[in-house]
């Protein structure tokens, strides 16, 4: 029943125990799921969709299916929000209490240490984010964002879906919102940046035709996607929500 590698190990009925305490909350596409500076007792665990870490009207970080959006520490029962929780797409998220977390993290020592490798793999994606907006050009920094989000929402085949914007693009590659679309328009001139009603694509070796050295191509985040931590039918969205997210689009 529950896949994720993290809590692989678990019997079942603290797997149970943990869904159990969980709650599955539906968020439409731009919807705020965590304010900054504000407090809360859970651990946020996207079932489906993409949700985006903001700091002061940047985005930092994305968080997508079967990533946690932790708080500084575990040791308290609650901690206050650094950052701007946003569904960059319709998402469904669990929020998992952090006495419960806390509770495996003592029973499970392999659940303590994946938690710290989640915690540190993000600092290192942060960190390689900045790297890149101090040292690449325009050109070169849109085209791993466009990448990168094959990989974060992939839509058929060397595509990303369409309903991640230019300013958010722009919000994570430091860039103003009129330098990504010239950039953008470029690479639609050169056959780069294709779009079509089922997403924008890209061609599979993008990265190292025009940009130098070759990204991490998608098989990662395609094992990721095989290992989601609960069933899909638990992720199915609320009946009209689908609906609702088209009228708003």
């Amino acid at each position: 029943m529950y896949l994720h590698p993290l809590i692989a190990s678990m019997s079942p009925a603290d797997r149970a125990a943990l869904i159990r305490s969980s709650e599955l909350r539906s968020y439409r596409r731009n919807e705020t799921v965590l304010a900054a500076d504000t407090w809360t007792d859970s651990i946020y665990c996207v079932a489906t969709g993409l949700l985006r870490a903001v700091d002061r009207d940047v985005t930092t970080d994305f968080i997508r299916r079967g990533d946690f959006f932790l708080g500084p520490s575990l040791s308290e029962n609650s901690y206050q929000a650094t950052s701007t929780l946003v569904a960059a797409l319709p998402s469904s998220v669990y929020l998992m209490p952090i006495t419960a977390i806390r509770r495996l993290c003592s029973i499970y020592p392999e659940v303590t240490l994946g938690l710290l490798e989640i915690a540190m793999k993000r600092i290192t994606m942060i960190r390689g984010q900045l790297r890149r907006i101090s040292s690449l050009s325009a050109e070169n920094l849109v085209g791993r964002v466009l990448h990168e989000l094959t990989q974060l929402a992939p839509a058929g085949t060397g595509g990303y879906d369409k309903r991640i914007t230019q300013a958010v693009i722009a919000s994570y590659s430091g860039l103003s919102r009129e330098v990504v679309n010239k950039t953008m328009r470029d690479l639609e001139s050169r056959g780069l940046v294709r779009r079509d009603d089922n997403g924008i694509h890209i061609p599979p070796n993008f990265a190292s035709t025009d940009f130098g050295s070759l990204l991490p191509d998608a098989a990662a985040a395609e094992a990721h996607e095989d290992h989601p931590m609960f069933e899909p039918e638990l992720f199915t969205a609320p009946e009209g929500m689908g609906d609702a997210e088209s009228k708003q689009d």
